[in-house]
């Protein structure tokens, strides 16, 4: 027998595009529901919603518009979709990390971007749960995924700026484990595809940190047309330390378009790992810079004079057709509720660079800032975390590492000091305590807190300026002359935590030109 009709939404397109479709098994993260179309009451309940939402019905309108609408109906009914697989409780769970570089807070649907669809990545959200306080550990890549892939604050190892010089030496300190280190000796199979940033040295390569298989580059950078066509393209590297293209550790052609075949290189992936537990570290280098986008991209955006945005708009439904694809394999192979999917961005966007947007957060990647440090982070794991929720607690890509061990029933290590935490007992409702009292950055001459609702931003030789952000999300108003004590107790919090950093490693930093002052110096009190 063949396998149950996919229940499929198709339209006629909207904004010049050609026409369009959206399949609901993958959209809610649901396979092999029998049916061809919803019952009578969800029919109705979509066409009531659809009415309410958008012009027009649920059988004939615009791709953005028809997401808009599945995305409110699903809160109301997705629950009787769900589809639970007895045995998958025997099996450890597949873990994929998703990471965007340099995505703005604002610009994918579920954080409310209106100019670039993102059906996929709403999609996503709406089957996981939206952190709506989620942080990284530092306002630019290379440091930010040393966070993510150890667990730790990267400047407990020195890790505090990009790499520098493509000749560089440096590199994710060797005596540092990553997570597939923790992963692969429980029987996983490990890959990393796209950018690495972690060390261009064969001690740094990723096939010596826990990694099995890797396709992708190792600087912070590359263009994503092929590097012949990509001449005097503004921001691409010509470098031959980080432009080639490696699997494993051979050099490979360079693809059409970069970002298409890291997704297609996922699902192979999947693929050849599909009956065996497995970790896929799929690291983007969209929406990064160099922009550049194929036609196919492009003409989806008439509406966006020929531009920079048009261009980022372009790279980034690349982005999210890659990540569609990844998520349809899941759904046809079954492995929607044995997967723990995590998906953010290394750091903030870069406005003046790549047009980004960051609204309503003040700051950008270099700063610590809310715009520099704060994501749009979707945690998804079908059936143990409730899906289409928010979660409003702090918390910061530290986590990542501790929750995936916690998902795999490995004990995290004892030699080295963790400090992200397990995520799982608050996504899943289990507990009300936060995750975090309290979470901390810094970078150069700068540093941030923030402890419950306050947030204290310190540059050496600038006031500290104090933040409510339950009231003051776009840090636009110092509160530091009235609550001068708790100015004081914060400035000791982030002195105690500092104290046991490491001096930086290396000192060049090449993403933003900061000045080389001081680590971690506390400016005075106003």
């Amino acid at each position: 027998m063949g396998s149950p009709p996919r229940e499929v939404y198709r339209g006629a397109g909207d904004r010049g595009e050609g026409g369009w479709e959206v399949d609901l098994d993958v959209l809610f993260g649901v396979s092999q529901r029998p049916g061809a179309v919803p019952s009578n009451c969800e029919q109705s309940m979509l066409k009531n919603i659809c009415q309410l939402h958008c012009v027009g019905t649920c059988t004939r309108f615009g791709r953005h518009e028809l997401v808009s609408c599945l995305l409110a109906a699903s809160a109301t009914f997705a629950t009787n979709w769900e589809s639970a697989d007895a045995g998958a409780a025997n099996r450890k769970p597949n873990v994929i990390f998703i990471l965007a570089n340099d995505l703005g807070y604002a610009d994918v649907g579920f954080q409310g971007c209106k100019d670039v669809p993102t059906p996929h990545l709403d999609a996503l959200a709406m089957a996981g749960m939206r952190c709506t306080n989620g942080y990284v550990s530092c306002p630019v890549c290379g440091p930010s995924r040393a966070g993510i892939l150890t667990g730790r604050y990267q400047q407990r190892f020195g890790f505090e700026f990009n790499l520098g010089p493509y000749k560089t030496k440096n590199g994710l300190p060797v005596e540092q484990k990553t997570i597939a280190d923790l992963l692969r000796p429980a029987g996983y199979a490990t890959m990393a595809i796209g950018k690495w940033h972690l060390g261009l040295q064969p001690e740094f390569h990723p096939l010596a940190r826990g990694f099995t298989e890797f396709y992708g580059f190792l600087g912070g950078a590359r263009s994503f047309l092929p590097v012949k066509d990509s001449v005097g393209v503004p921001f691409a590297p010509k470098d031959p330390d980080v432009t080639p293209i490696f699997r494993e550790r051979i050099k490979t052609q360079d693809p059409p378009y970069l970002t298409d075949a890291f997704g297609d290189e996922a699902v192979a992936f999947i693929d050849r790992h599909k009956d065996e537990p497995f970790f896929l570290y799929l690291a983007f280098n969209a929406v990064h810079v160099p922009l550049q986008a194929t036609d196919k991209y492009l003409n989806r955006f008439p509406d966006i004079p020929p531009s920079p945005r048009r261009t980022f708009a372009a790279m980034l439904s690349s982005m999210d057709d890659a990540v569609g694809r990844i998520m349809a394999k899941l759904s046809a192979e079954n492995l929607d509720t044995e997967t723990l999917i995590f998906f953010l961005s290394d750091n903030g966007g870069h406005p003046p660079i790549n047009a980004s947007g960051n609204n309503p957060l003040r700051g950008e990647k270099t700063t610590v800032f809310e715009g520099g440090i704060r994501v749009p982070f979707v945690v998804k794991w079908t059936g143990r975390i409730p899906a289409g929720q928010l979660y409003s607690q702090p918390v910061i890509s530290l986590d990542f590492l501790p929750t995936a061990l916690a998902a795999a029933g490995i004990e995290k290590p004892t030699d080295l000091q963790i400090d992200g935490v397990d995520l799982l007992p608050a996504l899943a409702g289990q507990t009300d305590n936060a995750p975090h009292k309290t979470l901390y950055w810094r970078f150069g001459d700068q540093g941030a807190i923030r402890h419950g609702n306050w947030k204290l931003t310190l540059t050496s030789g600038e006031p500290v300026g104090l933040y409510d952000l339950s009231q003051d999300l776009s840090e636009t108003t110092d509160r530091s002359a009235a609550f001068p004590r708790v100015v004081e107790e914060l400035i000791g919090l982030y002195t105690s935590w500092n104290a046991n950093l490491e001096p930086p490693r290396w000192r060049i930093q090449s993403d933003g030109g900061l000045k080389k002052q001081p680590s971690g110096a506390v400016p005075a009190e106003n």
